[in-house]
């Protein structure tokens, strides 16, 4: 029986961009001798493209800073690629046309150690690669408010684990966080750095109102620059005239603040209305969430004149098979 092809928008089939060429999505695969399936040695982002319906078009959100924090992945792990932040994202925009999407997608740009070897710790003696996937994707988690847990994992430290990047090895941190916590009932876990304060959710940043002022834990508490996360700054100072303050947040503290919320690629920006069975604030997600909310949701499909530089706009290329 044949096997059923990745495809989009009917017969069109998906394409990859594998081994410096784009091919049918099921013909991009690795031996099962590669390093980084054993090891984790590999480098990823997460990238948005936002369909607009009235205008017909993908708007990827911030493609560049995604790109150039992959490039400063690869230099950590010695991923030797061949490829500029500009050539990444030509690469981007000639895969997402070619796949034709006119839904929301995430775009997976993963550089990994391509060497078929599983008895090798020395990254600089390992070869390098890089592939690129598209794929339609909707809301993250499930849910546009969240009752979270604190998890019982504490986030990695920078000194075990650079944690500036997005490196496919730590995110089995994440995992368990996350499956704690669904576990348990819950929507998604927060957690703590070594210290015992708030480092980030699984797979997001933290944000807490309180005293008329945003907060988000500092990034030495080994939190994720997040580029969503940089963005809501940004927003919370230019278009909400509130004052953002990086710095270490205990957990008693979400507890009692005004609001809570998540921001990340994946998850977009999104309201927490619980933690530990505990409300925050009435239980209801807050006006800072939802004005931030709705600003980065127009921006991020192209709706916002002001924000376009952040966007790159892609017409789709529609082929029937």
């Amino acid at each position: 029986m044949a096997k059923n092809k990745p495809s989009v928008n009917g017969n069109q089939q998906l394409h990859a961009f594998f081994q410096g060429a784009v091919v049918p999505m099921d013909e991009a695969k690795v031996s099962v001798t590669t390093h980084a399936l054993h090891y984790g040695t590999a480098v990823f982002e997460g990238i948005r493209g936002n369909w607009n319906e009235e205008q017909g078009k993908m708007f990827i959100f911030r493609m560049r800073e995604h790109y150039e924090r992959l490039i400063r992945g690869c230099k950590i792990l010695l991923l030797d690629i061949p490829y500029t932040a500009q050539q990444l994202c030509d690469i981007t925009v000639d895969l997402v046309e070619r796949n034709g999407h006119q839904t929301d997608i995430y775009i997976r740009p993963l550089a990994y150690k391509s060497a078929e070897v599983v008895a090798n710790l020395k990254l600089q003696e390992l070869a390098s690669d890089f592939t690129l996937v598209t794929v339609p994707f909707g809301n993250y988690l499930g849910t546009d408010i969240l009752k979270c847990c604190t998890s019982s994992w504490r986030r990695v430290d920078d000194n075990m684990i650079p944690t500036q990047i997005k490196s496919a090895g730590i995110y089995v941190n994440s995992m368990l966080a996350k499956t704690e916590a669904t576990l348990a009932g819950f929507d998604e876990a927060i957690i703590l750095n070594q210290d015992g304060h708030v480092s980030e959710g699984s797979g997001e940043n933290v944000f807490m109102v309180a005293g008329g002022k945003l907060h988000t834990p500092s990034l030495e508490d080994n939190a994720l620059p997040g580029i969503t996360r940089e963005t809501v700054l940004q927003l919370a100072q230019a278009e909400l005239g509130l004052e953002v303050v990086e710095r270490s947040i205990d957990r008693s503290e979400l507890y009692l603040c005004d609001e809570v919320f998540l921001s990340g690629t994946a998850a977009h920006l999104t309201p927490v209305v619980e933690l530990d069975r505990r409300l925050i604030a009435d239980g209801e997600p807050g006006p800072v969430s939802m004005a931030l909310q709705k600003l980065y949701f127009d921006i991020v499909v192209g709706r916002n004149p002001k924000y376009l530089h952040w966007c790159t706009s892609v017409t789709p290329r529609v082929v029937t098979v």
